[in-house]
Formats: C-alpha cells, structure tokens, sequence
C-alpha cells in the first residue's frame, strides 16, 4: 500500500474528510515553495498537490495560468518541482504528495527517468490532465512498477460506459471534477455532485477527492458531505500570488485553511 492510500485509509478510518490544498511549485517565489508545503501540514493538510508549471494548462483558470506563468519566468522546471519534494522530504517523510500537471514536461523530461527521479525524491503519486486511460497504459505500468500512484479525472460529461475503464486504472484515489469548466470556476451543484459521486462509489473502494469548484469553507464543507476529500487551489493560489514576503506568505496559508480545516471537522 502506497503512502497516500495509507493516509487516506487513516482518513476514512477516523471518520474524518481529507484536505488536500493545491499550490503552484515555484509561485510566488521558487524559494518559498518548500516552506509553504511545510505550513500546509501545519495548517491541516493531508495531501499536499504540487502544481507543475507549464505554458499551456488548458483545465485551469486565470489564477493557476498566471501563477505557472511566474514560476517560469522564473526559470522553474519539472527538474526543480522534484528538487523542492526531496527537500520537503528531509523534514517531512509522511504527507504524501501528488504532482498535477500536464503531459508534455514528463515527455521532455522522459518518462522513464522522471518515474525513477519521481520515487527517489519522494512523490507519491501523479495527476496528468491531458493522460487519458486509454493512452496512459506505458506511463501507468511505470508508475506502478515504482509504487506511485496514477491519479485520473472524472468529470460531469464522463460517460458510464468510460467510467468503469477508469475506475479500474486508477489508485490513490478518483479525482472528480466538479463542474463543466476550469479550475477557480464558481458554479457548483451539490445535488448533481452527489449523484455522481455515488455513481462513482457505485464501482470502486477508492475515496473520491473533489476539486474545481471549491473556494472557501462554505463550499468545502458542501463537498465533504459527498465526497471522502476536498481538493482547494484557484483561491489559495490567489491569496498567495497577494503576498510579498515569505513571513505574510505563511501567515496567508494558515488564515486560508485554518476556518476550511475547521468546516471540514464539522461534516
């Protein structure tokens, strides 16, 4: 079992809802990154996901766009993304950490040696939005040969004859996509939310992780109702791109997640 199905089982078995906090490798400063991962934990998380940045990340909304586009012009790269988990790694051996991204800097990279590089430096498992399960069979086999997991979407437009082929690929957990459209949208529909997510239960032991429309404690708690874990991005990253210090920097994440942390402990 893989550090992240530990913690999430750890999760489930207190009868608790996982946090999972996204945050952009790199942004707002590349050398703040490893000390903001650390205040997530501090602050509540369970998971921590990792945005890789990249040029074109065509699921995500202004906020994630612009903050991959300030991690660049710092020169941050797949390479630094995997230096910054092993550094996080000499404090912090527990919290798993799953990296969302997309395809094309794994490709650049190669995937081969970024699996290797990946499990050496302590990742756990990997998000691809543009790696669909039906060409994800070779990195998937990879991934699984080094014991990361293999994160796949579930949206509102998948259909039930392509649920079950990934439901059956995947591990770590289902991460379902709240609404039709990208990261930091505002609309949510808990009733149909709940739908789907017993569609989704309907075929897998996996806990199922929602993100894409959540902002603030009112709407997480909404989503832990359904779902076993709250994935928050768009509206923390915004908080953090406000910030010109790393001292005002931590201080935002804790104000941040501090009352989601507590919604959550109420469901």
């Amino acid at each position: 079992m893989s550090r992240l199905q530990k913690r999430l089982q750890a999760v489930r078995q207190a009868g608790r809802k996982a946090l999972i906090p996204f945050i952009t490798a790199g942004f707002p400063k590349q050398e703040w990154t490893v000390d903001a991962m650390h205040r997530l934990v501090a602050s509540g998380a369970d998971v921590i996901e990792l945005g890789v940045p990249f040029s074109d990340p065509m699921a995500d909304g202004p906020v994630i766009q612009q903050a991959s586009e300030q991690a660049i012009a710092q020169g941050v790269c797949l390479a630094d993304v995997l230096s910054m988990v092993s550094k996080f790694r000499q404090q912090d051996k527990e919290t798993p950490i799953v990296l969302m991204g997309y395809l094309n800097p794994l490709e650049r990279y190669g995937y081969d040696d970024f699996v290797n590089d990946a499990a050496t430096a302590g990742v756990d498992g990997v998000l691809l939005v543009d790696s669909p399960v039906e060409e994800s069979a070779g990195l998937l086999d990879l991934l699984r040969q080094h014991g990361l997991d293999q994160i796949f979407l579930v949206a509102p437009t998948t259909s039930a004859q392509r649920l079950p082929r990934i439901l059956q690929a995947a591990s770590g957990f289902i991460y379902y996509v709240s609404l039709k459209g990208v990261t930091g949208a505002a609309s949510l529909d808990t009733h149909e939310l709940a739908e789907k997510i017993a569609a989704i239960r309907a075929g897998t032991d996996l806990p199922v992780a929602v993100g894409f429309g959540v902002s603030d404690a009112k709407s997480a708690q909404a989503v832990a109702r359904h779902a076993d874990a709250v994935v928050i991005g768009s509206a923390l990253v915004r908080v953090m791109g406000q910030c010109r210090d790393r001292d005002s920097l931590l201080e935002a994440i804790d104000s941040f997640l501090a009352p989601v942390r507590v919604a959550l402990g109420k469901v």
